[in-house]
């Protein structure tokens, strides 16, 4: 079955504290639509079509930058839009917010390094919160649309939460202060979600 874009759960202007429903809008049918259909048009016709895109990410290896490029794109989007919510901020509570303080110090040093890991990504790329194959909490980054999933990740892990720094994702309010985009994502992350990915993560 050819992946399908997903439908966000909120409207397009839901996060607009944060981010403007145009850019909502351009990203999610324009930016992600484009990797939907073009991970499609590459791996139509071969022994890879049919497969979830994690087994794609799995084995990037063994297939072409297309598949990289839009794949990364359709599963990096997806987690991103999930991730983020019209009642997040603040932080998250339980276990995943004991084990950011046993990690990275305090929820605000935690923070700080995450949002560095975007702000100095150079070019176009993600920050991620990994849950790694030890089951430690690890801040890392990707370069395109790379992820921590995929076989030749310098980082690998189980991603819980990832913001995209690519500029299409902030220019239009933000254009070239990415920090300040960076700043205003906090007030939207889904912690709820990020909770849940983490529980998983940890099995």
């Amino acid at each position: 079955m050819a992946f399908i874009l997903p439908e966000l759960t909120y409207a397009y202007d839901a996060l607009e504290k944060s981010i403007d429903a145009r850019t909502m809008e351009i990203h999610h049918t324009k930016h992600h639509g484009a990797y939907v259909n073009n991970c499609n048009a590459a791996i139509a016709g071969t022994e890879w079509e049919g497969k979830s895109v994690e087994e794609l990410m799995a084995n990037i290896s063994k297939l072409p930058a297309a598949v990289r490029n839009n794949g990364g794109g359709h599963f990096n989007h997806s987690l991103f839009w999930q991730v983020m919510s019209p009642n997040g901020g603040g932080k998250p509570t339980g276990a995943l917010l004991a084990d950011i303080e046993s990690s990275f110090g305090a929820f605000e040093q935690f923070r700080e390094k995450f949002s560095n890991a975007g702000a100095t990504r150079f070019g176009s790329g993600w920050a991620w919160l990994i849950v790694d194959g030890a089951g430690k909490l690890q801040i890392c980054s990707t370069p395109n649309q790379d992820n921590p999933i995929m076989d030749i990740a310098e980082v690998k892990g189980a991603p819980i939460l990832g913001m995209d720094v690519w500029e299409h994702a902030y220019y239009l309010r933000y254009q070239n202060r990415r920090p300040d985009y960076i700043n205003a994502f906090w007030d939207v992350v889904d912690w709820a979600e990020v909770s849940r990915r983490y529980a998983a993560a940890k099995g």
